[in-house]
């Protein structure tokens, strides 16, 4: 037999199977490994600089995270259910039903089997959701950009001005987990899972409708875009079904839970009255364009800058060509949080889930010489949130 014939029917070794859904879960975890450490590096420098700083002041570290503010909320209701009021000095009403269920039934699920106390396992929630929403962060940056891309988005999401409620007992970082991994699952075309994501979603924080709207807006646009095309409707929504249904099943959380308080209530619009009780209403920007009017004019000016900044922030990623449903979804979060009547001091926080803004500057940054020079600039960064959260979580207000 000649070396050729020996080579030809020589095996190789056995054929490469088809990837399991484990091994693609390893595969991707590891690729995404660079952007969880580094987004790891900014919230534990975050909770260094807070736990020296709580310290100094004699007070609790572990108080401010996890027993205060909204948590305290939350950790009543996976105690006890909904149906906890507190009427206010000047007579207004604030009922527990303002809150979502999905974290304190998680609260109440890993208390339940776990040596965990209900504060314990919000924190446990909060900062594994942190992990899995840079983790899709970073899944989005690198399927739009490049995994370079991703990181430092993830890095840029892990070092925003308020990142530091993201080690909070708060829904931030679940909201946004479940964002950006339906956001990823619609750009790889795969609707049902986003669907099923956006009903999670919609049982963790109202802002959910810009997730629905998202989906919503990117079908109808595909769906008009063919038809047009083909000018023959079955064909169309026969080849889309699945889009259809992840669409349909998308706000199946949101309006169970507002139906929900619509029974417990007893009036179809309860659940906008409980917002509004909080002062959560929708008002155009009226009360966004009264605090400002009210600040002395070098805090004015300031905040009108950062509202600049802002809007360059939209402009640039509406010039960058972002994908349909994630431009929708950025743009939705941030028109809701400037359009409610709401606390002020939170509007920031409310725009954090918001993680599609920040991807100019992460393709910015990038542009730097060298690596060691973007290193830096996110270091700074990461400083810079980490003194400013812990100047916040030690004063009076809510973040």
């Amino acid at each position: 037999m000649s070396d050729h014939q020996l080579r030809t029917r020589t095996p190789a070794g056995p054929a490469p199977g088809p990837r399991t859904p484990g091994s693609r879960a390893a595969v991707a975890l590891r690729a995404a490994a660079p952007a969880l450490a580094v987004y790891a590096a900014a919230r534990a420098l975050g909770l260094l600089v807070f736990w020296a700083a709580a310290s100094a002041a004699g007070k609790d570290p572990l108080g401010p995270l996890g027993g205060r503010w909204d948590s305290v909320w939350y950790q009543r209701i996976a105690e006890n259910g909904y149906g906890y009021t507190v009427t206010l000095p000047d007579g207004s009403v604030h009922a527990d039903l303002a809150f979502f269920p999905l974290l304190p039934a998680l609260e109440r699920a890993i208390s339940a089997v776990t040596p965990l106390t209900l504060g314990g396992a919000g924190l446990l929630v909060t900062w594994t959701a942190g992990l899995l929403a840079a983790w899709g962060v970073f899944a989005v940056g690198a399927h739009l950009h490049g995994r370079r891309t991703g990181v430092v988005l993830a890095a840029l999401w892990g070092v925003y001005p308020t990142a530091f409620v993201q080690s909070m007992a708060y829904t931030e970082t679940l909201f946004t987990a479940l964002a950006a991994w339906a956001l990823y699952a619609v750009l790889k075309g795969r609707w049902i899972v986003a669907g099923a994501l956006t009903v999670l979603a919609g049982l963790t924080r109202p802002t959910a409708a810009a997730l629905i709207a998202a989906l919503a807006i990117t079908a109808a646009v595909t769906l008009v875009r063919e038809y047009r095309a083909e000018h023959r409707a079955g064909p169309v929504f026969r080849r889309h079904a699945r889009m259809i249904a992840g669409v349909a099943l998308a706000p199946l959380g949101w309006l169970a839970y507002v139906v929900f308080v619509a029974v417990r209530e007893g009036s179809p619009v309860a659940y906008f009255d409980v917002q509004a009780q909080w002062g959560n209403n929708i008002d155009g920007g009226r009360a966004l364009a009264a605090f400002i009017a009210g600040l002395p004019w070098p805090a004015a000016l300031g905040l009108c800058a950062a509202l600049g900044l802002l809007g360059w922030l939209v402009v640039l990623c509406v010039r960058q060509r972002q994908p349909l449903p994630v431009l929708v979804y950025a743009l939705t979060i941030v028109v809701i949080s400037l359009i409610g009547a709401g606390y002020f001091g939170s509007r920031p926080r409310l725009m954090m889930p918001a993680f599609p803004l920040l991807l100019p500057p992460a393709v910015a940054l990038l542009r730097l010489r060298t690596t060691g020079r973007t290193a830096a600039v996110l270091a700074v960064l990461a400083c810079a949130s980490a003194g400013y959260g812990a100047w916040t979580l030690l004063g009076a207000g809510p973040p």
